[in-house]
């Protein structure tokens, strides 16, 4: 599919927004829109990048899902994005079910630190996701998870 709008990244900061920028020969020849939290290591590492603070935290916080939620309408609303690529975590479920309501495909590569089951978020972005990847083989198995490799390891 041709880029006509931008690449959306989404990811919660910390570990899975390394694994995310870890990806960088995949998202850097796009132009993209990033999607994380104001924090300190997002704020270092997406230096020059355009990106939009979400709401957080995320782990049991309804009133932040919702926020989330709509804060994901408006963004692919008025970016209109291609594809949405995401590590996870909370913070990207809500982007991913409204990339479907506007026929945007999503990619998720589920966390390092899952070698044997999914995490939360990959199984509610599981429904609505065209590729899903695992970064251990024994984890690709399971879910119509793929395998390609680990993003630090580069194997």
């Amino acid at each position: 599919r041709l880029m006509d709008g931008p690449l959306l990244l989404v990811c919660s900061s910390g570990g899975h927004l390394l694994q995310l920028h870890a990806l960088r020969e995949a998202w850097e020849p796009f132009q993209r829109v990033w999607v994380s939290f104001d924090k300190t290591d997002a704020a270092v590492l997406l230096e020059g990048e355009r990106v939009i603070h979400a709401y957080g935290p995320t782990n049991r916080n309804i009133p932040n899902a919702l926020r989330n939620t709509r804060l994901a309408w408006e963004v692919i609303r008025r970016e209109r994005p291609s594809a949405i690529l995401t590590t996870g975590a909370g913070v990207a479920v809500p982007f991913a079910w409204v990339g479907r309501a506007f026929g945007i495909p999503t990619v998720y590569v589920e966390s390092l630190t899952r070698m044997n089951e999914l995490s939360l978020s990959a199984r509610l972005i599981a429904p609505v996701a065209d590729r899903m990847y695992a970064q251990w083989p024994e984890l690709a198995d399971d879910e119509g998870l793929r395998f390609a490799g680990n993003v630090f390891a580069g194997s």
